[in-house]
C-alpha cells in the first residue's frame, strides 16, 4: 500500500454560474487542477466524481462527463460517487483507496453540482431525498425545516441560543470577505443576522435565512498522487488520518443532537494521527446551517453538549482564536454546491498549510483539519492533513 498524497488543485467560484451545466462547470475546473499539480492529463490513472443529482439535471452518468468536458481524459477509467452533501468527500476515498491499493499513481478527484437553475421550491425537494422520506418528506421548507426542527430541539434542552447562531453566521460571513472564490462576499455582521426583517426572514423554525447556506454552483478539483510520485512535484499534503463514520438515515432512530457518528469519526482520526485537536491550526467544518457548526463544536470536542455557545461566546473559532474554523467562509458564505463541498473544503484546508490562501491565510498553520457530513449527521468525514513538502 502507497499513502495518497494531494499535489495540486483548482476551484471555481461558488455562486450564480453562466455555466450551463457541471459538464461546463468540469470543463473550467480540471485544466486548472491538471497544470497545477504540474501533471498532463495522460499521467492521471483514475478519476473520482462527486455529484449528487438527484434531479438537478436530466443528464446523469456524470463521470463521463469529466472526459466530455476534457477530451483527453475520455479513456481514463471514472467512476461517480454520491453520499448526500459529503458527495466529493466520497469520491475523494475512492480515489485514495485506488492508489493506496496500488491500483494508480495518479488520480483526479472532481467534484461539482448545478443548482441556480432549478426553482427554489424544487431544490428543497430534492435535497429532501438525503433525508428518510418515509417519516420526514412531509417537511416544510426542505432541508432548513428539517434542520429548523433540529434547533428547536437544542433551544428546547438546552436554552435559545439565537444570538449565538448569528454569532457564528457573522463570523463566517466576515472570513468569506476573504475568499475570492465565495458566493457572497459580504460582512453582515451580528446584529444583521440576529434581527428577523424582510431581509432577513425566519426560515424554518428558529432559523433565519442567514442561518441556512446558499443554493450555489461550482466545482472543485484535487490531485492526488501516491508517496513516492508526490514527493518529486511541486507539492505534497498528507493525510495524517482519515475517517468516516455513520449514523441511522432516519431521526427517529437517534438523538441528532449528540451526534454519535461525527464524534467517532472526530476521535478516530485525531487516535489514529496521534494528535489532539489542540494541535490542529484550523478547521474547516460542514456549516450548511448554524446549528449545524454549533452542534460540531461539541461533537469535535471544543465543548460538552449544550455548551457550544460558550465557543463562539469565547471567540475560539474567529480568525485570532484558539482554533479557527471556517477561514474560507464555510458554507454559509462560500456557498455550497452539494457535489463539490467536501472536495472544496481540503481544497481550502490545502492551500492554508502550503501558503497559498491569500488574504485567507492563517500565518504558521500546520495541521488542518476538515469535517464534511452527509444528511442530517448520516453519514460523517474527517480529514487530518499536514504538509509534508
Amino acid at each position: 500500500m502507497t499513502d495518497p498524497m494531494i499535489i495540486g488543485w483548482s476551484h471555481t467560484r461558488f455562486g450564480k454560474s453562466d455555466a450551463p451545466d457541471t459538464c461546463a462547470l468540469m470543463a473550467e475546473a480540471v485544466p486548472l487542477a491538471l497544470d497545477h499539480a504540474g501533471i498532463s492529463a495522460a499521467e492521471v490513472d483514475g478519476i473520482f466524481t462527486g455529484v449528487f443529482n438527484n434531479g438537478f439535471s436530466r443528464q446523469d452518468f456524470q463521470a463521463a462527463l469529466v472526459g466530455m468536458a476534457v477530451p483527453d481524459l475520455a479513456h481514463v477509467p471514472a467512476t461517480r460517487f454520491e453520499n448526500a452533501c459529503a458527495t466529493g468527500s466520497a469520491a475523494l476515498h475512492g480515489a485514495m483507496d485506488f492508489i493506496a491499493a496500488g491500483r494508480g499513481r495518479i488520480a483526479l478527484v472532481v467534484g461539482a453540482e448545478k443548482m441556480t437553475a432549478t426553482p427554489t421550491a424544487d431544490v428543497g425537494d430534492i435535497l429532501l431525498g438525503a433525508s428518510f422520506r418515509k417519516e420526514e418528506a412531509d417537511i416544510d421548507a426542505g432541508f432548513a425545516g428539517l434542520f429548523g426542527q433540529i434547533a428547536a430541539g437544542y433551544f428546547q434542552r438546552y436554552g435559545d441560543r439565537s444570538e449565538e447562531l448569528a454569532m457564528i453566521a457573522a463570523k463566517n460571513h466576515e472570513n468569506g470577505m476573504r475568499n475570492p472564490y465565495a458566493h457572497l462576499q459580504k460582512d453582515l455582521g451580528v446584529a444583521f443576522c440576529n434581527t428577523v426583517s424582510d431581509r432577513n426572514p425566519r426560515v424554518a423554525g428558529p432559523l433565519r435565512r442567514s442561518d441556512c447556506s446558499l443554493i450555489s454552483d461550482g466545482a472543485a478539483v484535487l490531485v492526488l498522487a501516491d508517496a513516492e510520485t508526490a514527493l518529486t512535484m511541486r507539492r505534497a499534503i498528507a493525510f495524517r488520518a482519515r475517517a468516516q463514520a455513520n449514523d441511522p438515515l432516519a431521526l427517529s432512530r437517534r438523538d441528532m443532537l449528540q451526534m454519535r457518528a461525527a464524534r467517532a469519526a472526530w476521535s478516530q482520526a485525531l487516535d489514529h494521527a496521534g494528535l489532539v485537536l489542540d494541535d490542529l491550526s484550523l478547521v474547516e467544518t460542514h456549516d450548511c446551517f448554524t446549528i449545524a457548526e454549533m452542534l460540531e463544536y461539541e461533537a469535535m470536542g471544543l465543548a460538552e453538549p449544550g455548551q457550544g455557545h460558550r465557543v463562539i461566546r469565547d471567540g475560539v473559532t474567529r480568525r485570532d482564536g484558539r482554533l479557527p474554523v471556517n477561514l474560507s467562509g464555510g458554507l454559509k458564505s462560500k456557498g455550497h454546491p452539494i457535489g463539490a463541498t467536501g472536495v472544496s473544503q481540503h481544497v481550502m484546508a490545502a492551500m492554508q498549510l502550503t501558503g497559498e490562501a491569500g488574504e485567507m491565510q492563517l500565518p504558521g498553520a500546520t495541521l488542518a483539519g476538515v469535517f464534511n457530513m452527509g444528511g442530517a449527521a448520516v453519514t460523517n468525514y474527517v480529514s487530518i492533513l499536514e504538509r509534508v513538502k
